[in-house]
């Protein structure tokens, strides 16, 4: 009989171990998995052509230079696409994006001076895209309304999109339990029935 600890229906000599290795030292990082996924909003045309793209950055987005690179990079592929983009960026600057996540793109597109007014370090920006490429910013604080922004659909019309209402309705639909956990900043302790998923 075969060893219950080989690797394979047929393993010769090759043995599997189940428990983990031993070493000094040991990283594990989910990193690129949480940047990988994208909270992305894709706008077709009736024929099936994307025509704009929302994207709500999170913190994978902007947690390491590889992933702000991806992110930048997938935001360039978008406009020379003729592909129109409406970036919602609510997490404040880090060392990667210390001017915000609109003038790590824009600087792609073209190098120009930008600073945040007092006090507003989040962004919202609307990309347009076609013969005229075009950044609408607006920069907000925390606790500020969000205003409507500008989603473009051909290069010469656009749509508002209403995202202090689509925030306030999604959070008014929220669990409980969830928004405790957002407005304190810590997550509930797991006690087997009130898990959040």
């Amino acid at each position: 009989t075969r060893s219950p600890d080989r690797y394979g229906p047929d393993a010769d000599g090759g043995v599997a171990i189940a428990v983990p290795p031993v070493t000094r030292i040991v990283r594990r990082t989910t990193k690129e998995i949480y940047a990988g996924r994208a909270n992305r909003i894709v706008v077709r045309h009736h024929l099936g052509r994307i025509v704009a793209v929302i994207e709500i950055v999170s913190p994978g987005n902007k947690d390491s230079r590889a992933a702000l690179r991806d992110f930048v990079d997938k935001t360039i592929d978008f406009l020379r696409a003729g592909i129109h983009v409406l970036i919602v960026d609510l997490f404040p600057p880090t060392p990667r994006d210390p001017w915000g996540i609109h003038k790590a793109i824009w600087d792609e597109i073209e190098e120009e001076a930008f600073t945040f007014p007092e006090g507003k370090d989040r962004i919202l920006v609307s990309y347009e895209t076609g013969g005229l490429r075009a950044a609408y910013v607006e920069p907000v604080a925390v606790g500020d309304a969000l205003p409507d922004m500008p989603l473009f659909l051909t290069g010469a019309g656009h749509i508002l999109v209403p995202l202090e209402s689509t925030y306030r309705a999604a959070w008014d639909a929220s669990p409980e339990e969830l928004r405790k956990a957002v407005e304190l900043g810590l997550m509930p302790e797991p006690d087997g029935d009130n898990l959040l998923s």
